[in-house]
C-alpha cells in the first residue's frame, strides 16, 4: 500500500530507490513506506544501527528498507498510537506501585 495516498501495490517484485507508486508518484522506497518507520524511535526507525536519513518521504539507499504491509501513516494516527502506549504504561505503573 502507497504511504501517500493507500493505493495497492504489489510488492511481490523488488522495489527499488526509484520505483514509484503509479497512483500519485509518491516514492516507495523511502522512510515512509518502510516496515520498520516508526515516528519517535530514533531516526523515526525500528532497526537499529542505521543511518539518519533527513527527508523520509524520498527516494533512499537504506539496506534496511522492508515494503511494508500497510504503510499509509498519518501525523494523526502516529500519535493516537503515542497517546494509547503512554496511557498503558501510566495503567502499568500505577497497577505495580497501588497509585
Amino acid at each position: 500500500m502507497c504511504w501517500k495516498c493507500g493505493n495497492n501495490q504489489d510488492f511481490s517484485q523488488s522495489v527499488y530507490r526509484n520505483s514509484t507508486c503509479p497512483n500519485c508518484g509518491a516514492d516507495l522506497h523511502s522512510c515512509r513506506g518502510c516496515a520498520f518507520y516508526a515516528p519517535g524511535n530514533h531516526f523515526d526507525c525500528r532497526e537499529d544501527g542505521v543511518e539518519n536519513i533527513v527527508e523520509k518521504e524520498r527516494g533512499n539507499f537504506c539496506e534496511s528498507f522492508r515494503a511494508g504491509k500497510n504503510s499509509k501513516w498519518t501525523s494523526s494516527s502516529s500519535a493516537a498510537a503515542g497517546q494509547s502506549k503512554a496511557d498503558a504504561a501510566r495503567d502499568a505503573f500505577n497497577s505495580l506501585f497501588g497509585a
